[in-house]
């Protein structure tokens, strides 16, 4: 049995070992992640980590885990902004609101397959001009669900979470070893 870490998210192998989990295998699956018309949010988040699970090569006995974080704004879809005018845009519309972090998780092995969603509620300050500008400038934007990192100078902007903080950087870890031990991986041997 091999556990096959489907993202190439150093955030998930970072919370992985932070239980003891080092993947025998990292393949990132490579999907299209448009939604389809009409898709909210949470449906959207659970087909994307359904899909890349059944997108891993993987053999009967391996074990393949794979996820996707969405930020959801109401009923929009908040992705990985294309460019620092969408970020800008993205953290704009976030300031002084609550949001949705969700992330879908989906365990596979051989032809079974387990899933569960981590749903998290975050509240963002409003940000000033010089604020907003001044995180643009530092990147941190660049491959994050709604332009932001919570592990990262984004911080400094999200006085209230209600939720997984793990699974609002990407990866819940008490929904993701629940899943794993479901799945027959020995989560805690060498805890």
């Amino acid at each position: 049995m091999r556990f096959i870490l489907g993202s190439g998210s150093p955030r998930r192998r970072e919370l992985l070992a932070q239980i003891g989990i080092v993947p025998d295998a990292i393949l990132p699956p490579d999907i299209d992640e448009t939604p389809k018309k009409g898709e909210l949010p949470r449906p959207y988040c659970a087909r994307l980590a359904f899909e890349k699970a059944a997108a891993v090569q993987a053999g009967d006995d391996d074990i393949v885990l794979c996820a996707d974080t969405t930020v959801a704004l109401g009923r929009r879809i908040l992705g990985k902004p294309t460019d620092a005018g969408e970020a800008a845009r993205f953290l704009t519309d976030l300031g002084g609101r609550r949001h949705q972090v969700i992330t879908a998780l989906a365990v596979r092995r051989g032809a079974q397959v387990w899933t569960r969603e981590s749903v998290s509620t975050v509240k963002m300050k409003r940000l000033s001009d010089i604020e907003l500008n001044a995180f643009l400038a530092g990147g941190e934007w660049q491959g994050k669900a709604g332009g932001y990192a919570i592990q990262g100078a984004a911080s400094a902007f999200i006085p209230w979470i209600s939720g997984s903080f793990t699974g609002i950087v990407g990866l819940p870890l008490a929904e993701t070893a629940a899943l794993l031990a479901a799945a027959g991986y020995p989560v805690w041997r060498q805890a």
